[in-house]
């Protein structure tokens, strides 16, 4: 191409600046169902689980924050490798989701305790020793630790996030660490909440709650997620019900309300359960969220959506993988053992339940 003439386009344009946006995404519970496990084993008896995450991790990096709800315990091998209904999971888990491009790891969940206090302590240490850019969220060693508001920064926008369970299969706090597992107490998330208003330009909560493998919000959880609402939060991220549920605004429309997502439902499982319903453990959902600066200078939600997920599951190292549900055929679907346990999986199925659950907000 030739030089403009003299006198004609010589002047640079200057571009407009872009506008400040924060990509997120978020996956539901990794559940390392013995089977799961199975299938990172490696012949010289360590494990490697990034066949999992194989088909995802070129989203999960390209976000700017990716968060994960880490439903197990990862304790390492010498409390032994377990799964339901007392989990643990070894070291090389925690590799796999550095790996994959996770920055935030959500420890608050019913099964946080399934290993004590050396479960909650090995895994701290896994994380602070091996990826101490890692933010762990949910679980403590100390008071002044759960005390600290995790809190992310992008070009001037901070984004707070709090992760809470309600509760740890029954299995009592350390006496002396009862700052151990974060839970949904108000006292407690009305104090966090006010600091993170404070220190943050954007909240959001990642509660574990709800009702197992109910397609549908439970009143607590919506009682729950108003009265997030109303102590400030701008986005709610649930998980536990290992099903997917609904996603909503609260208070207002679209950058003004609340938003929420009720459960993502699972990301990694092979169930033992059998019979009708458990198909529906192995769809989720992959929640993609743009935060950004509306006219008023405030940090809303500028987009949303989310990206609905598959877990594969064959016999065999490397047999369990997460797929995109659009990148999910007619031919993996009937290879998928889950088929043995709940004969009504197929990829027709799956399209209808994210359909029925999800409606129009699916990438």
């Amino acid at each position: 191409m030739g030089q403009p003439e003299s006198g004609v386009g010589s002047m640079e344009e200057t571009e407009p600046e872009a506008a400040t946006e924060i990509t997120l995404v978020m996956v539901g519970d990794v559940l390392l169902h013995t089977r799961v496990a199975e299938s990172g084993r490696k012949e010289d008896g360590g494990y490697d689980f990034s066949a999992v995450f194989a088909h995802v991790k070129e989203e999960i990096e390209a976000a700017d924050l990716a968060l994960v709800n880490q439903e197990v315990i990862i304790g390492g091998e010498e409390l032994g490798v377990t799964g339901y209904p007392s989990f643990n999971a070894p070291y090389e888990l925690g590799d796999a989701l550095a790996d994959t491009g996770f920055d935030v790891v959500l420890h608050a969940t019913n099964h946080a305790l399934d290993k004590g206090k050396r479960g909650i302590l090995n895994c701290l240490a896994f994380w602070e020793e091996n990826y101490p850019e890692m933010a762990v969220l949910g679980i403590h060693q100390s008071q002044a630790r759960q005390e600290e508001i995790y809190i992310y920064e992008q070009e001037g926008i901070k984004v707070a996030v709090l992760n809470y369970t309600y509760g740890t299969n029954g299995i009592a706090l350390p006496g002396d660490m009862p700052y151990a597992v974060d839970l949904l107490e108000k006292d407690r998330m009305s104090r966090d909440l006010q600091k993170a208003r404070e220190e943050a330009d954007f909240v959001i909560v990642c509660p574990h709650w709800g009702t197992e493998y109910s397609l549908e919000a439970s009143k607590s959880q919506k009682d729950l997620a108003a009265w997030f609402a109303e102590k400030g939060a701008d986005l709610v991220l649930g998980t536990h019900p290992h099903v997917i549920e609904p996603i909503e605004i609260l208070d207002g429309e679209e950058e003004e309300g609340t938003l929420v997502y009720y459960s993502l439902g699972n990301f990694v499982n092979w169930t033992s359960g059998t019979g009708q319903g458990v198909a529906n453990r192995m769809v989720g959902g992959m929640a993609r969220i743009t935060i950004g600066l509306n006219e008023a200078g405030r940090a809303v939600v500028k987009d949303y959506g989310v990206e609905p997920l598959i877990c594969h599951v064959e016999t065999g190292v490397g047999g369990v993988t997460v797929y995109p549900l659009e990148e999910y055929t007619e031919e993996l679907a009937s290879r998928n053992e889950i088929c043995l346990q709940d004969g009504s999986f197929s990829l027709e199925y799956c399209r209808n339940l994210v359909e029925e659950v999800f409606g129009a907000r699916v990438y």
